[in-house]
């Protein structure tokens, strides 16, 4: 069994610890739904480990704690926000933008004012992508806000995407990196799953939570 994070390793002493910034676009007029966000933040996470622009970055960070922090923007500031070197991905009403790593005390001012917490969106079931395709499912006992939902969602296919052979992997890159969130018996979904993510407990759930499992669909 797989365990978050992908590498394993300290923060460098001295330096300040670095992550991931997902922004959600929440429009208040129509909001995407949960389960949207979820998939759509893990597949920005992969497009953005994929993309040779932020190689650099994205090796620096996994050198140190894996760590992802989601926002949310509507209006003009997703629009500013939009400007920044990143990736964005949508389907299903929902849209995330996933920025190359950095230190944490270095965020970009368009990104730094963005809120952090209270993004809890109404669930929803999604249809499911043509394979291959990422299946997740989280802990229902774990209470997650969507924002932290997302973030968990980002740690799972980041590891999936570490974890899975070259070819499984680049046909699943190749395809979008799609993934679908699924209602499934938790229990049947740990013991199916290839990778596993235990949290750190800095937010939400209690530390060595296992809140989310994936694992690739191909047929």
């Amino acid at each position: 069994m797989s365990d978050h994070p992908p590498v394993v390793h300290d923060d460098p002493e001295g330096e300040p610890p670095w992550a991931m910034q997902l922004a959600i676009r929440a429009e208040k007029a129509d909001p995407p739904s949960h389960e949207a966000v979820c998939e759509v933040a893990a597949s920005a996470v992969v497009h953005l480990l994929a993309d040779e622009r932020f190689a650099e970055a994205v090796e620096r960070w996994e050198d140190g704690r894996i760590r992802k922090v989601t926002r949310r923007a509507r209006g003009a500031r997703w629009r500013e926000v939009g400007e920044l070197a990143g990736v964005t991905v949508a389907r299903g009403g929902a849209e995330v933008r996933a920025f190359p790593p950095g230190p944490v005390t270095e965020v970009p001012p368009g990104i730094a004012k963005l809120q952090i917490a209270g993004t809890d969106l109404e669930r929803a079931e999604t249809e499911p992508p043509a394979a291959p395709y990422a299946a997740l499912v989280h802990n229902p006992d774990a209470k997650m806000s969507t924002g932290k939902a997302a973030a968990q969602s980002g740690h799972a296919a980041h590891l999936l995407y570490r974890t899975l052979p070259p070819a499984e992997r680049d046909a699943w890159l190749a395809a979008g990196a799609p993934v679908h969130f699924l209602g499934f018996p938790w229990d049947e979904a740990v013991a199916r799953a290839s990778v596993h993510i235990r949290d750190a407990g800095y937010t939400e759930v209690a530390p060595g939570t296992m809140t989310a499992v994936a694992w690739l669909v191909t047929s």
